[in-house]
């Protein structure tokens, strides 16, 4: 597949395992936005947070943006906030199609209160309501996706082979031939 296949979402809807396991099963490489931002900077997500601000990491997002679209044959799983930037969007959709993964707010709470300690938004003890209300802010940038697949209740396979349908059945490239 020539085209990226860019996952977009909110955190905890499963980006980055369901990324890993699509380019796998499409042999293509897989990307995680914040793991490279981590590289680049020599510094893990919530370390830029608390050292340099959301400033900092939105402007280092904005870079990997564009380093991404001039790439092809990639899955990408974007950081939640990178839709938050409608130039990010622009840069990711030239050469990709969007994936929005979606669940609802009880499910990406369990997911993400696992892995907290990774997550600057979760350090200060975001509660269910603050989750929603956060949720709900970001839902307009959500919208820029060419597909939306629900996470909640499905397991990595399951999402795998909804995504290849949809990819399929929406008039893109033959994923798998």
């Amino acid at each position: 597949m020539e085209k990226n296949i860019v996952l977009v979402g909110f955190m905890g809807t499963g980006k980055s395992a369901i990324g890993q396991r699509l380019a796998q099963r499409l042999g293509m490489n897989f990307v995680d936005t914040d793991r490279e931002i981590e590289k680049l900077t020599g510094m893990t997500v919530a370390e830029i947070f608390r050292k340099s601000g959301e400033k900092r990491f939105r402007s280092e997002e904005k870079l990997m943006a564009a380093k991404l679209a001039r790439r092809q044959g990639l899955v990408v799983s974007c950081g939640g906030g990178m839709v938050l930037d409608p130039d990010n969007v622009k840069e990711l959709g030239r050469r990709g199609v969007i994936i929005r993964l979606e669940a609802n707010a009880e499910d990406i709470y369990r997911r993400v209160m696992k892995k907290r300690q990774q997550r600057p938004l979760l350090k200060r003890g975001l509660t269910l309501e603050e989750l929603r209300q956060l949720m709900a802010e970001r839902e307009k940038s959500y919208q820029c996706a060419d597909i939306v697949i629900n996470t909640t209740s499905r397991t990595i396979e399951e999402i795998v082979e909804l995504i290849l349908a949809k990819l399929k059945g929406d008039g893109h490239e033959n994923p798998e031939g």
